[in-house]
């Protein structure tokens, strides 16, 4: 098969898979949802098994277990995250009141004349907040609840979710012997190495980020809540989620839970450094210890082609596609690399036969040296 027909084939299947996602969206969500969790606890499932329980049995712990922590998630955690939402969506707009009346009096005291510009920009910026806040609400409600089908996907995910992650964790490896049956045998073991590297990369980052989360989320949490910050259990765990995104999360969590603390804590500047300083912890103990010992170097994606990805997919495809956005991203700068390393080898880039100049054109192009004295 010639190369350009090899090219045309899989363009035309990475194409063809595009348009199924994008087609198929409204009910991948649970498939999509099973296959990342099973890939997240197969090491588990492996484990289980090398100690001599049968696969099927270990995928019924496995579920177990999970489904115990999720369920008691939902009984002592989700309510008190639930109540917190609901203070902070009713508090919302007083503590908007009294941060604004902070920033009135420092501006007041450091402006001088020129504080009545900076009050009428408040003031425009205060009326537009408050005109808008509302249909934003609404038509983030509605967006929800229209494309997500709130009732309908939350069954399916409580329902659907379990039975794929079972019936992918026992036929894990049948099934990637079956995918191996289908590779072009004379490129078999190309791809065989590009899908070892494609799998490192997305381990790293699902389970070692996915911990890495996991651990920072706890951190946030406990510190913030230690502290008397209001709502510190749902900014912490929301700023341990979101850290999957590189200084994105960390960022809006400091942000959220920065203002949160001058409006609650302010003149007393002490809990307020608390606060700054559980944000700045984080960063040592995610870039000194977690990452380097639970990430590692594998993943090898840009922090802005994963931003750049997530935005990408979120918007094409939604939660599907923060789902599929990673591993997407992980196999396109595989081949990518793999792709650069090719033309690099080839004549196209080496030129050839060209490439290999005779002694004359070649010393034209160097820079002249100075010869030995003849004897």
């Amino acid at each position: 098969m010639r190369i350009e027909r090899q090219v045309l084939f899989w363009l035309s299947a990475a194409l063809l898979s595009v348009l199924l996602i994008g087609l198929l969206r409204p009910v991948m969500l649970p498939f999509v949802a099973g296959i990342v969790i099973a890939y997240f606890l197969n090491p588990a499932a492996d484990t289980l098994a090398s100690w001599g329980i049968p696969r099927v049995i270990a995928a019924v712990l496995i579920i177990a277990l999970f489904a115990a922590a999720i369920i008691v998630a939902l009984v002592f955690l989700v309510p008190l995250l639930m109540t917190q939402a609901q203070e902070f969506a009713i508090a919302l707009p007083t503590e908007l009141a009294r941060l604004r009346e902070l920033v009135e009096g420092w501006a007041r005291a450091q402006l001088g004349s020129h504080y009545a510009d900076f009050q009428a920009g408040m003031e425009r910026a205060s009326s537009a907040l408050s005109d808008n806040w509302a249909s934003l609400a609404g038509a983030v409600a509605t967006k929800l609840w229209s494309q997500g089908r709130a009732v309908f996907d939350f069954m399916a995910l409580l329902l659907v979710t379990p039975l794929v992650v079972f019936y992918v964790l026992i036929d894990w490896y049948p099934m990637l012997a079956k995918i191996d049956s289908w590779l072009p045998r004379d490129h078999a073991a190309t791809i065989r190495r590009l899908a070892s590297e494609i799998n490192a990369a997305v381990s790293a980052f699902i389970r070692g980020q996915g911990t890495v989360c996991l651990v920072l989320a706890i951190y946030y949490a406990v510190g913030l809540s230690a502290v008397g910050l209001r709502y510190g259990l749902l900014v912490g765990l929301g700023t341990g989620i979101l850290s999957f995104v590189p200084f994105v999360g960390w960022a809006l969590g400091f942000i959220t839970a920065g203002v949160i603390a001058v409006v609650q804590f302010w003149p007393e500047p002490i809990s307020i450094l608390i606060v700054v300083g559980i944000f700045l912890g984080a960063q040592v103990l995610d870039a000194g210890f977690l990452s380097p010992n639970i990430v590692g170097s594998k993943i090898g994606l840009h922090p802005v082609w994963l931003i750049f990805s997530l935005f990408v997919f979120s918007y094409l495809f939604g939660l599907v596609g923060v789902l599929v956005a990673v591993p997407i991203a992980a196999a396109v700068a595989v081949l990518v690399r793999f792709a650069l390393k090719v033309y690099l080898d080839s004549d196209v880039y080496r030129g050839g036969e060209a490439a290999v100049e005779t002694p004359t054109s070649s010393s034209s192009a160097l820079p002249p040296t100075k010869s030995p004295p003849v004897p």
